[in-house]
C-alpha cells in the first residue's frame, strides 16, 4: 500500500496537475486522467485542512479574565459540524 501524501505534498502535486493541465500539451485520455488524480488531491488536501480546524483552539477570556479553550469554530454553513470525515478507499495516489 501505497503512503498517502501529506498536505505539503499533495498540495505539490496537485499544483504540478494543474500546470500540466493549463499547458494543455496532453493528449485527452491523459487530461482525464490528471483530471482525476488532481480531484483526488484536492479531496486529501480539504480533508487534512479540516483534520487541522478541528484540531485547533482558540483561547478566550472570560468576562472573570480567566482564559477559556474552545474548539476552533466550524464551517459557517456548518458542512462538516458533527460529521466524521473519511477518505475514499480510492485516496491512495500514485501520480
Amino acid at each position: 500500500m501505497a503512503k498517502k501524501p501529506n498536505f505539503e505534498e499533495a498540495l505539490k502535486k496537485l499544483e504540478q496537475t494543474v500546470q500540466r493541465l493549463e499547458k494543455g500539451e496532453t493528449s485527452l485520455e491523459e487530461s482525464l486522467k490528471l483530471f482525476e488524480g488532481g480531484m483526488k488531491l484536492a479531496k486529501l488536501c480539504s480533508l487534512r485542512l479540516e483534520e487541522a480546524q478541528r484540531k485547533v483552539e482558540i483561547l478566550k477570556r472570560t468576562e472573570d479574565g480567566k482564559l477559556k479553550r474552545e474548539p476552533f469554530p466550524a464551517q459557517e454553513n456548518g458542512e462538516t459540524e458533527g460529521k466524521e470525515i473519511k477518505p475514499d478507499n480510492d485516496d491512495q495516489l500514485l501520480l
